[in-house]
């Protein structure tokens, strides 16, 4: 991004509160934050708590107070994803108005049983209700129609991706059986609405992006620039969890010291000094000297 035309950058972090905060999470919040601030931009939060069963109580305020722990201010108010049902459906009837969304009948069950192969994440559907619901089958979930045509973009960490919607994952769900939005909906109309133009997040969302860029191309909108930060491992060798404990726990006894480390995971150099400064000296440094040609893509052993 040239700093001189970064002006009106708008970022975000979005977590899920599912639980408490944990250091892979963290990562994702350090990285946004970072790149947002270098460029004299916005950062914002938002609340992701759309799938209610999954959501623990008390775990949204302990999240925000862990960001604050560690010096991450946010700009305006949290977007609380629970709270905006209308404009979920204001922008689903869009999509029906230019005929992309079609009412699906199966369930998960038949799915698995009829998709004629396995994609990158689990069973293609296989277009049974697309030309319509078959006869005497009731509408569940709500999908949008993706096009035999390969979805390119180039992320700003891991380079050139592309992806074959129909064939990797066939028609999405938009609004499941249970009548839940999906997130890959979700997370779009939101940044739209909120002017979000840049996410970064972690890598294991890489593959969701295609969905989402096509997403954005239904809405009639241009896409944000996407930056996805390398997984953290545990010891175990697994993907950081809330499994792992939360960051609060393993950090905030020395807050600076964590956040030197998150840096270090994302291929910064911080001087070893600012470990035992208050947590706004490692970020106001971080925003000043953050580099992101230095993010490593593969993962990486958070230690």
């Amino acid at each position: 991004m040239n700093p001189a035309s970064a002006a009106s950058v708008v970022g975000r972090f979005a977590p899920s509160p599912t639980g408490p905060l944990h250091v892979g999470s963290l990562v994702a919040a350090v990285g946004s934050y970072c790149l947002a601030r270098r460029a004299g931009g916005r950062w914002l939060v938002r609340m992701e708590d759309l799938d209610a069963p999954r959501v623990v109580p008390g775990a949204a305020a302990d999240i925000l107070k862990t960001l604050e722990a560690f010096g991450l201010h946010w700009d305006g108010e949290i977007l609380w994803q629970s709270r905006r049902a209308h404009v979920y459906e204001e922008a689903l009837a869009e999509l029906r108005t230019k005929g992309l969304v079609f009412d699906c009948g199966c369930s998960r069950k038949e799915i698995l049983a009829s998709a004629p192969h396995v994609g990158e994440e689990g069973a293609v559907y296989p277009g049974t209700c697309r030309a319509g619901l078959p006869p005497g089958r009731r509408p569940r979930a709500l999908r949008l129609r993706v096009p035999q045509a390969l979805m390119c973009f180039v992320d700003q960490v891991s380079g050139p991706q592309e992806q074959h919607l129909a064939t990797a994952v066939g028609d999405f769900v938009l609004r499941r059986a249970d009548g839940v939005f999906a997130y890959q909906f979700a997370v779009v109309v939101d940044d739209l609405a909120s002017g979000v133009n840049q996410v970064v997040r972690g890598a294991d969302l890489l593959g969701s992006t295609p969905r989402q860029i096509y997403l954005y191309e239904c809405l009639g909108q241009a896409p944000p620039r996407y930056y996805h930060l390398p997984l953290a491992l545990g010891a175990d060798g697994e993907k950081i969890s809330k499994r792992h404990g939360p960051a609060s726990v393993a950090g905030l006894a020395r807050p600076a010291q964590l956040l030197c480390r998150v840096l270090e995971f994302l291929g910064q150099n911080p001087p070893r000094a600012l470990a035992d400064e208050p947590p706004a000296e490692v970020l106001t440094w971080a925003v000043s000297n953050f580099d992101p040609a230095c993010i490593p893509a593969a993962p990486r052993h958070f230690s």
